[in-house]
């Protein structure tokens, strides 16, 4: 499994890469079904001013169009990083069966960081969590994407 892990967190890297040329916060997803990406998403939350356009929202609409059906119970989603609580919530609803990935979110992460929403005992499914993996990559993505807006902000300030 470890293997496949990180192929497909590769992949999920590499949408977050295109998110980051668009110039959104660069967090991609993909949906593995049968050891196959079935679903692919980045971020579209600047480019479609859609607060809900996480890329987790779009793989999963993806993979549930892809199989037509509203439950995921045999599918992974790789994401780079941790899912907030919108994305977690619907992940729950969609049954999905696995979550890996890649760093935590200590502001907003709702698969353990800062809540619990994949594994709440008062709902009604939990979700399968594996975090960190290619952590070291993803965590970077996302450093040097606010890094540079930091310093585009402060030549604009001067």
């Amino acid at each position: 499994m470890i293997k496949f892990d990180e192929m497909f967190m590769q992949e999920a890297i590499r949408q977050a890469k295109k998110a980051a040329e668009l110039d959104e916060v660069p967090i991609g997803a993909v949906v593995a079904y049968e050891n196959k990406i079935i679903a692919r998403g980045f971020n579209h939350v600047e480019m479609l001013k859609d607060p809900t356009a996480h890329a987790e929202m779009i793989a999963l609409t993806a993979a549930t169009s892809f199989l037509s059906s509203k439950w995921l119970q045999e599918c992974t989603l790789y994401v780079t990083i941790e899912p907030c609580s919108m994305c977690a919530g619907a992940l729950v609803l969609a049954r999905l069966g696995r979550v890996c990935f890649g760093a935590e979110d200590p502001k907003a992460g709702a698969c353990g960081s800062v809540l619990n929403i994949a594994n709440h005992k008062g709902l009604n499914h939990r979700l399968n969590i594996q975090g960190n993996i290619l952590a070291t990559q993803c965590a970077g993505l996302l450093s040097e994407f606010f890094k540079k807006k930091r310093k585009v902000k402060a030549v604009e300030e001067n």
